[in-house]
């Protein structure tokens, strides 16, 4: 997962927003309203992943094509791209309030499309509508809750909406398997998520507009306003003054870098040497945790399940209920352990663990390959010749197949396991209905992804494993990196640059793993990814310094003379202190 941020936290921030929500409930509740578009965010990532499976049911083109289901799945990433590029303009120009409105209206249309789809074609221009909305939803729901929050709870309230990120993903999981017996499965998972965009619709008609945005727009008085239902009388006073030094310091940090065009702005912020290199170390965090294989995990875990050898989609569907878990838990330990143990380490250390679970998961679905069920000839033809998979047919070497093969020759074939035991040979049969109908009224499983294997719990335990050691280190990180590496005249700028190359990254690994499964089987797949891992490894140590507890100016300076990892920084009294030790500059 995922996309999204955790900001620095510790248990008397919490506290602290306790004590303030309960005295002033009006902000937990413009909090909680805006805070649905990052459940909405997860919601999405997650649900796709169990609607496919019945997609495939339904449309047979679908089941065939792997490039379709890759399509299904990515064409909400390429709207989301596109959702936060003019997101961003919209939230200067409209305000914060009217972004997560259209936000709100462009995921229940693109809901409703999916649940009435007649075809593909139509399922995909109903998932481009949702990126839409989840694009403009991820970078408006963050800042308008940072906005409208009093500063001594910003952190936690911010946080809470990373959480509801993660939680919407256990939560489509949840939905997804509750909705397996009913008729039009794909349809209800898809379709349930119009109903929190049209409450946070109606929830955000009653709320204000950002105090800031109303100030930066000389709504002064508009603004004031609203403080006054945040603060208590007596620190109105003081917010308004603070909030008037911020928006002119901000104007005067923009007039700075001039108002040209982005390729003008880019140019400059390139020219500078501080910003180039955080841009490096920013860019490329962002392009690892993507490359790392994260999403091909998120989007497709009841494939993977399912090529681990669980052929029943319901069975699926419970089993990535795990992935999903794991990776809201671990989000929770980033909040308590991402300022104590310094965010280099834990990137070096999650990249680590990610390296070595990815090569056990090569190893685990290399041996399930291997030791596949054979293919027994005379099962596969008591059908007829109609029954069986015509490349089984035709193959010169048919009597060394087994269920990998079988599936692998064609997307035409189906293996149907042994109802006695399923690790015994069984039969090679053309992928239709009627074929499915036969094999499972024989008491037998019907796979069409993935292999009857004795290997298949190893596999779930390792990629419970793998979320593990993502999801505090290289789930969080890039974006807190992110949000302190940059001078603070480019930082809204580096940032979109940055959360731009995160939504590519994820366009180009979610259009590509089932390919790749394909083309490569799911053992070199992992091993491709634990390639790319190491490669990020590399990065990360020579590239992205510790920014634990250092002030944005220190931060700056660390750039400006240049990071050096240990060995390399040898007579460097500043190298020494940035290395794998976590101290700050002084």
């Amino acid at each position: 997962m995922v996309e999204g941020g955790v900001q620095k936290l510790d248990a008397e921030e919490f506290a602290e927003c306790f004590k303030t929500t309960w005295k002033h409930p009006y902000i937990m509740r413009l909090a909680l309203s805006a805070g649905i578009g990052g459940l909405l965010f997860g919601y999405d990532t997650g649900v796709i992943s169990g609607a496919l499976l019945y997609i495939r049911d339904d449309f047979p083109s679908v089941d065939k094509k792997t490039i379709l289901q890759e399509v299904i799945v990515s064409m909400a990433v390429a709207g989301a791209i596109f959702g936060a590029a003019v997101g961003g303009w919209i939230n200067d120009r409209f305000g914060r309030k009217m972004s997560i409105l259209g936000a709100d209206i462009l995921f229940f249309a693109g809901a409703v499309i999916m649940a009435f789809a007649p075809n593909p074609e139509v399922i995909i221009v109903g998932r481009v509508f949702v990126g839409l909305g989840v694009g403009m939803a991820s970078m408006t729901a963050p800042l308008y809750i940072s906005e409208a929050s009093p500063a001594r709870i910003r952190g936690a309230l911010v946080s809470m909406n990373a959480l509801l990120i993660t939680g919407g993903q256990f939560l489509s999981y949840l939905i997804n398997l509750a909705f397996t017996r009913v008729n039009g499965t794909w349809r209800w998972m898809l379709g349930v998520a119009g109903l929190p965009a049209l409450i946070q619709f109606i929830l955000m008609l009653s709320l204000p507009e950002s105090p800031r945005w109303l100030y930066r727009k000389n709504k002064k008085n508009e603004a004031i306003e609203i403080l006054r239902k945040l603060y208590p009388e007596d620190q109105v006073e003081r917010e308004v003054e603070a909030l008037r030094e911020s928006v002119e310091n901000e104007i005067a940090e923009e007039g700075s870098i001039g108002n040209g065009n982005v390729f003008t702005t880019l140019g400059k912020a390139w020219g500078n040497v501080v910003v180039r290199r955080g841009l490096i170390a920013g860019v490329g965090l962002q392009v690892a945790q993507q490359f790392v294989g994260i999403n091909s995990v998120m989007y497709y875990s009841p494939t993977i399940v399912q090529l681990a050898g669980f052929a029943s989609n319901k069975t699926a569907l419970a089993l990535s209920l795990i992935t999903s878990g794991l990776n809201a838990v671990g989000s929770i330990v980033s909040i308590f352990f991402v300022d104590r143990s310094g965010r280099r380490r834990l990137l070096i250390l999650s990249l680590l663990g990610i390296i070595f679970w990815l090569i056990v998961l090569f190893g685990v679905f290399n041996l399930a390959a291997i030791h596949s069920p054979a293919v027994a000839k005379l099962d596969s033809a008591k059908f007829g010749a109609n029954g069986t998979c015509p490349h089984y047919l035709n193959a010169p070497d048919a009597s060394s197949w087994n269920c990998m093969k079988c599936l692998k020759g064609s997307t035409d074939c189906g293996f149907c396991a042994n109802g006695g035991n399923r690790l015994k040979p069984g039969a090679c049969f053309a992928s239709n209905e009627g074929m499915r109908s036969s094999c499972q009224g024989e008491h037998g499983e019907w796979f069409t992804r993935g292999c009857p294997s004795s290997f298949g719990f190893l596999a779930l335990v390792s990629l419970g494993l793998y979320i593990i050691c993502y999801s505090p280190g290289m789930g969080s990180c890039p974006w807190l990196i992110n949000s302190e590496i940059y001078p603070l005249r480019y930082r809204g700028f580096c940032g979109g640059i940055a959360a731009v190359a995160n939504w590519v990254a994820n366009l180009f690994v979610s259009l590509t793993f089932l390919s790749l499964t394909q083309a490569l089987g799911s053992a070199y797949t992992f091993l491709l990814f634990a390639g790319f891992s190491f490669l990020s490894l590399v990065f990360v140590y020579f590239n992205v310094p510790e920014t634990k507890g250092l002030q944005f100016e220190e931060v700056e300076k660390l750039l400006e003379r240049g990071f050096k990892p240990w060995p390399f920084n040898k007579g460097s009294d500043e190298g020494e202190r940035n290395s794998l030790e976590m101290k700050p500059v002084k």
